[in-house]
């Protein structure tokens, strides 16, 4: 019997309006007003500037570990920018500049990198989710949550965000099967920033692009250029039209890099090349876009000293915030604490409860011995 071709290749496209050298497509640039354009890139930059700032912030101790975004600015404001406020996002842990978009107060923001519950709670009237740290563990959640709005018959549509790695991870794989079996309003908006922590996308998957795992599930799948926020936002747009037509899901890849590091306690350094950064450098998504306004005569006089300013005042709202409660840290991840936390809370209790000086912990050396292959902390001799 001969071969016969079940069907015909279903080809990927990439999509890009504007750009390195500052080059409009023209025929591509999508209809959005003056306020439109302005607010985009205001929102950018207000990405970027606090980024910057949260960065000094780890450094000095006063927040904890982050994901910077740096470079990554026009994948998520261009997608963001196209949902309503009744529209859900799922994010994962690297999407400061939509959860601005969305309203997340700086403080709140901020409040999460320092250990607090606030930090994962939004807003009464907001769609969104919490930051999930575990890789890819949010999109399972996000096709649950278009499922229920299918179900319930509501006018609204799903976007979530995710890095290559999360590519890899079987969450992505049961999301994305499902999604295209019950052909849910969600979108998959993938920032493929070429690094999954220290492993490359060459070695995090052998497919020429991540966007055609779509036609493996049964729905689009698109590359965008995602240092162009207009390739973003047209690609985006469709998207979500589409969801919200009754059309199902589709997977966007946003081809973009992080210029920073992965998190706050990583040093990319180690494995990767000074040439690669400049070279994306050369490709910055806000230098793009700027030259684009410019061009306009849309760019606003002292923006960025106005967007410091505020973010100044967030900073300040966040450092008047009451300490917060260390017993905190039992709560909400059991509906019964097991007992070897239960013997921890009442220990930490009764410190906490001591006067001071009779229940701090002393600088004596534990007694168990470190892991294999584990140093001890600098307090104690190694």
């Amino acid at each position: 019997m001969p071969r016969t071709l079940i069907e015909p290749q279903s080809p990927i496209e990439r999509l890009s309006i504007l750009d390195s050298e500052g080059n409009l497509d023209t025929a591509l640039e999508p209809k959005l007003s003056a306020d439109d354009l302005k607010r985009l890139y205001r929102a950018m930059v207000l990405g970027r500037r606090l980024d910057e700032r949260m960065l000094r912030l780890q450094r000095q101790g006063r927040i904890g570990t982050f994901a910077p975004i740096k470079g990554q600015e026009a994948s998520q404001i261009g997608s963001v920018f196209t949902l309503k406020p009744t529209d859900w996002v799922v994010p994962s842990f690297r999407e400061t500049a939509s959860m601005l978009w969305r309203g997340w107060p700086i403080e709140t923001l901020l409040s999460l990198y320092a250990g607090r519950l606030e930090g994962s709670s939004p807003g009464p009237e907001q769609r969104d989710l919490p930051v999930t740290i575990p890789v890819a563990t949010q999109l399972p959640h996000a096709v649950g949550i278009a499922y229920g709005i299918q179900y319930r018959g509501e006018d609204a549509v799903v976007m979530t965000y995710f890095g290559d790695g999360a590519t890899s991870e079987g969450d992505f794989h049961e999301a994305c099967n499902f999604a295209g079996v019950w052909h849910v309003p969600v979108v998959f908006l993938c920032q493929n920033n070429q690094w999954a922590i220290s492993v490359p996308i060459k070695k995090q998957t052998n497919s020429r692009t991540i966007a055609q795992k779509a036609i493996a599930y049964g729905f689009p799948g698109i590359q965008v250029d995602g240092n162009d926020v207009l390739a973003v936002y047209a690609a985006s747009r469709e998207a979500v039209e589409r969801a919200r037509a009754g059309e199902g899901p589709t997977l966007i890849e946003c081809v973009t890099y992080r210029l920073g590091v992965h998190t706050t306690a990583d040093d990319p350094t180690k494995y990767r090349t000074d040439e690669e950064v400049k070279a994306w450098e050369q490709k910055d998504p806000l230098t793009r876009f700027r030259a684009y306004l410019e061009k306009k005569n849309l760019l606003e006089p002292a923006l960025e000293e106005q967007i410091d300013e505020e973010i100044v005042r967030g900073v300040e709202r966040f450092e008047a915030m009451p300490q917060a409660d260390p017993l905190g840290m039992f709560e909400h991840a059991y509906a019964e604490l097991p007992p070897h936390l239960v013997a921890e809370r009442a220990e930490m209790a009764a410190r906490l409860a001591a006067p001071e000086g009779n229940g701090a912990p002393t600088e004596a050396e534990p007694t168990s011995p470190p892991m294999r292959g584990q140093r001890r902390t600098s307090r104690w001799q190694n």
